[in-house]
């Protein structure tokens, strides 16, 4: 069966690439953070019928670790422009394609290659209490076989060691790999202030949208409304709002590295006010 579905996206993919030029481009991108409501986000907007998602996965993770494969490969993954036309057709407004790849953010090359690439590309950023986070990807990478350290205590102490010269290695060599930065990168990931104030000369403000992922999950009909609106897209009813990808959280964190790692966040969430227009739910 596994090996069936990787021939069917070969074919897929194969296909794509030669009526590449017949494709759309991404109108806006979910770029992060990871384990932040990205795919919970990314399926309730497929829902809507002029945002459409890429035709063969989610995260189609072309400008961070697959870069070299070019800009056909990465337009065979969208849905072809005169169905986008139907659509607007029926629907009086323009349909926008759209990825979700959350190590966009985190990536030190990803920022500048979009903005190159996808000129006037808007950009969706969702963070959560970074503790929560640091926990949950820990939980989420031993579950995938890319962690080995199954105490998360141990794995933040490995952190400096195993991120040490990452982002200069990822410079240096473009097209190359760093299997600590993409998946043990607990600390630095949830350091989202330093992410986006990197994206917004590249992007610029007014094309960024950070939502609380926390005040998604409580309201997601006011968040939902707040991206349509950044959109450009009409209103056409409310999908239903599910919780995905989500894993039950590890053991209690001792007290003593809960107090220590919110020490760590706090100077980071509180620059974080001016993106999200007031206080980061986990703060108050």
């Amino acid at each position: 069966m596994r090996t069936m579905k990787r021939s069917a996206l070969s074919l897929s993919r194969a296909t794509g690439r030669f009526t590449a030029g017949a494709r759309m481009l991404p109108a806006f991108l979910i770029m992060g953070a990871q384990r932040c409501g990205t795919t919970s986000l990314y399926r309730a907007l497929a829902r809507h019928p002029l945002l459409l998602k890429p035709v063969l996965h989610k995260g189609v993770h072309y400008f961070d670790v697959a870069y070299w494969r070019g800009p056909a490969w990465y337009q065979a993954h969208f849905p072809l422009r005169v169905g986008a036309a139907l659509l607007a057709h029926r629907y009086g407004a323009r349909a926008l394609a759209y990825e979700s790849s959350p190590y966009y953010l985190f990536h030190p090359l990803a920022g500048a290659r979009i903005a190159a690439d996808l000129p006037g590309v808007k950009v969706i950023v969702l963070v959560r209490d970074p503790v929560e986070r640091a926990c949950s990807a820990h939980a989420h990478e031993l579950a995938r076989g890319y962690e080995t350290e199954s105490h998360f205590e141990h794995a933040v102490e490995l952190e400096g060691r195993r991120l040490a010269g990452a982002e200069e290695q990822l410079l240096e060599s473009p097209h190359a790999l760093h299997h600590s930065h993409r998946h043990h990168a607990y600390l630095a990931r949830g350091r989202y202030a330093d992410q986006l104030d990197r994206l917004e000369p590249l992007i610029g403000r007014e094309r960024m949208l950070v939502l609380d992922s926390h005040r998604f999950f409580a309201e997601p009909e006011t968040v939902y409304d707040r991206v349509l609106d950044f959109l450009g897209v009409p209103h056409l009813g409310y999908p239903p709002f599910e919780r995905h990808n989500g894993r039950p959280l590890p053991r209690r964190v001792s007290p003593v590295l809960a107090r220590a790692l919110r020490d760590h966040f706090e100077p980071y969430d509180a620059r974080l006010t001016r993106w999200l227009g007031g206080e980061p739910s986990w703060r108050r």
